[in-house]
């Protein structure tokens, strides 16, 4: 991302930060009528939910001149929501969901430029926690018992 665009979406989040509550809703209402099956991913009561996505909204913007420190957090993100169930395709349902969010609450100052930055971020927050959920994915379909003969007697090897 260009220093343009980090200081463009940081001052959109400024403007739309006291709005917290009414952002993260917007953001939910539209995820959800978007995919209504992401619903059962969630607690009944969403506003842990909504302070949570606030807060990592926050602090992925605040670091995203040090994406070396942005990065760990992703990836620990991406393999905590894959074991919630969360698969590929929901990634791009949250993106949309989340311009369409920011273009209500930030109206005029939701441009095309803003677009831009804001679609490039995210883009960069799914494909880092999706490559972490894949990885581990991978670890683990490793088969963990592995069976093989020897002789008349079966030789269990474990692999870890």
């Amino acid at each position: 991302m260009t220093p343009e665009q980090i200081n463009l979406i940081q001052q959109n989040f400024e403007r739309i930060a006291p709005q917290a509550e009414a952002v993260a809703t917007a953001f939910y209402n539209r995820l959800f009528a978007m995919q209504p099956v992401l619903r059962l991913l969630f607690p009944a009561d969403l506003g842990g939910q909504k302070q949570k996505l606030m807060t990592m909204l926050a602090m992925a913007i605040k670091s995203l001149n040090e994406s070396e420190k942005l990065i760990p957090v992703l990836e620990n993100m991406g393999r905590r929501h894959a074991l919630y169930g969360v698969r590929d395709e929901y990634y791009e349902a949250v993106g949309a969901a989340l311009l369409q969010a920011l273009r209500e609450k930030l109206g005029g100052d939701f441009t095309a430029e803003a677009h831009a930055a804001w679609a490039e971020m995210y883009s960069f927050l799914a494909s880092t926690m999706k490559g972490a959920a894949h990885e581990m994915a991978r670890e683990t379909e490793e088969p963990a018992i592995n069976s093989e003969k020897s002789g008349n007697r079966s030789l269990l090897i474990e692999v870890a």
